[in-house]
């Protein structure tokens, strides 16, 4: 009857049944249980153990329900709360430990005491792994806390697995234009949590997003904050992978025990075989990287976890919930390879949408210490919409940031970058600059392109040229092989173009390289385009070209003529958008004004004005052929890189001056028309048709605004 005396209850009026302890009230109060009519001892046995399945909850979780509703009042927990509530777990523990042992459950009593004290081991790896970020940088760089930076996502709930493989860029843009649509929106930390109406609980997350959204970055946070205690307490082990990792073992054989204890050794050295009996979530960061993609139609059924097989089965079978169905899993994707996984295996689609317009202005206030500063860069960044719209991805943001900081301060007064194109060139000259600086002992005010400079950016324009032709985001040792770059050559450029060229390690030292973006990448690629163009006269857009062709068709202005007009022909023909931004930048890339910038790495001088105009021109007579919006939007955007804004400018003359006349419009000046008002969030709130025309042709014009509106009139 020793026990009797110790089983309580914790109870606090604020919580409903059953409680937990709250430190900003007056300590929590125990009710002695008194037994009377006390029933057979296999009762007491019962009763025993339900009340220490409460201990053990409130030792697990801190039953995370009450720690919600008391963040509601209590904004944070100050440092002697959470030294009382640690300590009050431990307290906890002891006892529980104590009636096992007394019950002569000493194995019980060993696996609980374990389990804890692995849990704890891992939280502290995770939070020293996760703690800090490298934004957009390589290892080499200075490291950010990642608590100080963090701003929240816009992450909804909904959405389908049905592939999209449309540009990213073209989605970025689409999804801009639905400025204000009611949406269900979810915190990261709340990510398993179902929903209001729902009855399922969600097993499976998948969460897709554009590349450099900040997927990783949610993952990050979410592991982060469960590390440090502050949220998702019920869950006991979190098991964050990227696939990344996870490709250098495709041809090694491991159990799903097996895998985890590779990759998180604690686990390992406490002897944890059975994590049926834990909650617990893995994480797998980055499908789309996959190598090859998984196949859920022709993998055998495994559901033994002790049984060893190639990490495709295991993944797959986890997935399908053959293996371990307690777990929770929390899966991200780039939206072309969200159809990878049957739809009947996710039990919830969330889409990260990157940064709202409030939280990019957040974004640029918490980089810049200077409001000043800061404002003036926000108020730019408002008048190019190609680069408000790019800074929808934070990885954008920071692009930009890194360049107008520089341009500011080396620049007073002068005029900053507005096109993508001129943004990324800037990019480049400032990572050249640093590296002349902090590799070559050089000062600022030297020439930034040396010829070991000019080398480098050629090879990693090569790669980034071949592996965008493939579709390929990393690259692997025999990637770069086939590029010509070896290993040894893909570490120093990492090294030293750090904000550039990344490069990771996995477990066994194997090296994965990437660029810091697609965007980056595709810029690269452009420049290596228009490099070897410039440079020799080859065409690289070409299908076939003898060599007499490639030099002797360079000497006629004609030769860069028909070399533009063939890489926007090629752009058209992609069904899906996937040359549209490289397009913007080997257009942009022809400027005289972007020639200059770039006047070291070009051994002739590029394209005439002439031939500029020519490219114009040839551009307008495509948006005159009644191609998709899409596409016409895409050739707008090229045409801003080329700074020709007439054809918007004549179209919005008329708008202000209220002479627009419908019944005369071309087909181009259509176009032009829904260019503007796609890019109008006025005109997105509450469009009104009839202030056009109320024909049937007005309305198939006009149907894409019609779509993207909040509301239409």
């Amino acid at each position: 009857m020793y026990l009797c005396c110790f089983c309580f209850r914790l109870q606090q009026p604020d919580c409903p049944e059953p409680s937990c302890l709250s430190f900003k009230s007056d300590r929590s109060k125990i009710d002695m249980i008194e037994f009377k009519g006390v029933p057979p001892s296999d009762n007491i046995v019962t009763f025993v153990k339900n009340e220490l399945k409460k201990i053990q909850k409130v030792l697990s979780s801190d039953y995370q329900e009450c720690l919600e509703s008391q963040r509601e009042n209590e904004e944070v927990l100050d440092s002697e709360d959470e030294e009382h509530r640690k300590s009050s777990r431990e307290a906890f523990l002891k006892i529980t430990l104590n009636f096992l042992r007394r019950m002569k459950q000493e194995e019980l009593a060993g696996h609980l005491q374990s389990s804890k004290r692995i849990s704890r081991e891992l939280k502290s790896n995770l939070k020293k792994k996760f703690q800090c970020v490298f934004e957009g940088i390589a290892k080499a760089g200075n490291p950010t806390v990642l608590n100080q930076i963090y701003t929240e996502l816009y992450i909804t709930e909904g959405g389908t697995a049905e592939v999209n493989d449309e540009h990213e860029v073209r989605q970025i843009e689409t999804a801009s234009r639905k400025p204000n649509r009611p949406e269900t929106t979810i915190r990261q930390e709340d990510i398993f949590k179902p929903s209001p109406g729902r009855d399922k609980p969600i097993r499976t997350v998948m969460t897709k997003g554009v590349a450099g959204i900040g997927k990783t970055v949610l993952t990050q946070k979410f592991t982060l904050d469960w590390a440090e205690d502050k949220a998702n307490q019920d869950i006991q082990f979190t098991f964050p992978f990227t696939f990344r990792e996870l490709n250098v073992l495709k041809e090694k054989k491991f159990s799903l025990v097996e895998l985890v204890h590779h990759f998180f050794t604690e686990t390992k050295e406490a002897g944890i075989y059975r994590f049926e009996e834990f909650q617990v979530v893995f994480i797998f960061d980055g499908l789309d990287e996959c190598r090859p993609p998984l196949d859920f139609n022709n993998t055998e059924i495994l559901t033994d976890v002790t049984e060893s097989t190639s990490v495709h089965v295991l993944l797959t079978n986890l997935i399908r919930g053959k293996l371990l169905p307690s777990a929770r899993l929390w899966i991200t994707t780039r939206p072309a390879a969200a159809n990878q996984i049957p739809p009947e295996c996710v039990d919830m689609m969330t889409e990260v949408r990157g940064f709202t317009d409030p939280q990019k202005k957040e974004y640029f206030r918490k980089r810049f210490r200077d409001q000043k500063q800061a404002s003036r860069i926000i108020s730019h960044i408002k008048t190019s919409r190609s680069v408000h719209i790019m800074c929808h991805i934070p990885v954008f943001c920071w692009i930009t940031a890194t360049v107008l900081e520089d341009v500011l301060k080396t620049r007073e007064g002068g005029e900053l970058p507005k096109s993508l194109t001129e943004m990324f060139i800037h990019f480049l000259v400032v990572q050249s600059k640093v590296k002349n600086v902090k590799y070559d002992g050089g000062a600022e005010t030297d020439p930034q392109w040396s010829p070991e400079t000019r080398k480098m950016i050629e090879s990693l324009g090569k790669l980034a040229f071949e592996q965008l032709q493939k579709g390929n985001l990393i690259f692997y040792k025999s990637d770069l092989t086939e590029c010509d770059i070896d290993i040894g050559a893909a570490s120093v450029y990492s090294g030293v173009f750090t904000q550039i060229f990344i490069e990771e390690r996995g477990l066994y030292q194997d090296k994965v390289f990437c660029f810091v973006h697609l965007s980056v990448q595709e810029f690269l690629a452009a420049l290596h385009v228009h490099l070897t163009f410039i440079n020799s006269g080859v065409n690289l857009l070409a299908e076939q070209q003898s060599t007499s062709q490639k030099f002797e068709t360079r000497k006629d202005e004609s030769a860069e003529t028909q070399f533009y007009q063939s890489a926007v022909d090629k752009a058209l023909q992609s069904r899906n958008g996937h040359l549209d931004l490289f397009l913007r930048f080997l257009l942009g890339l022809s400027l005289q004004t972007n020639h200059n910038l770039l006047r070291g790495l070009l051994t002739q001088t590029g394209s005439s004005s002439q031939t500029n105009q020519e490219t114009v021109q040839y551009i307008k007579k495509k948006i005159s052929e009644n191609l998709s919006a899409e596409r016409s939007i895409n050739l707008f955007h090229c045409l801003n890189e080329l700074n020709d804004h007439s054809l918007v400018e004549e179209i919005q003359q008329y708008l202000s001056s209220g002479s627009l006349s419908i019944d005369k419009l071309s087909p181009a000046q259509w176009s032009a028309l829904v260019f503007i008002l796609l890019s109008s969030e006025t005109d997105l709130d509450a469009f009104d048709l009839k202030k056009y025309s109320g024909s049937e042709e007005a309305l198939l014009r006009l149907l894409p605004v019609v779509k993207a509106s909040n509301k239409a009139l």
